[in-house]
């Protein structure tokens, strides 16, 4: 999935404490990311089954190249993200 306008997608269900982390960590760095909640949204949710070998794991994070990475370190991910700026 390559999101055209190179924003920042992070997939991510209530009660799952490596999305509440994630987030906190990414707006704490003042990082603007599109949320999509897997219980909300089932288009959201085959998405994640179908980069995760069929599993709803989550936080799966789409990288504004387009490449998906799941459950990423919040410190890495920052990092990545803020990377020239």
């Amino acid at each position: 999935m390559t999101d055209e306008t190179g924003t920042t997608v992070v997939y991510w269900r209530r009660m799952c404490g490596f999305c509440t982390r994630l987030l906190g960590a990414l707006e704490g760095a003042g990082v603007d990311v599109e949320l999509r909640d897997i219980w909300e949204d089932p288009e959201a949710a085959a998405f994640v089954r179908s980069v995760n070998d069929g599993a709803e794991t989550v936080p799966t994070v789409v990288l504004p190249d387009g490449r998906a990475v799941t459950n990423p370190s919040p410190d890495a991910l920052i990092a990545h993200l803020t990377a020239g700026s």
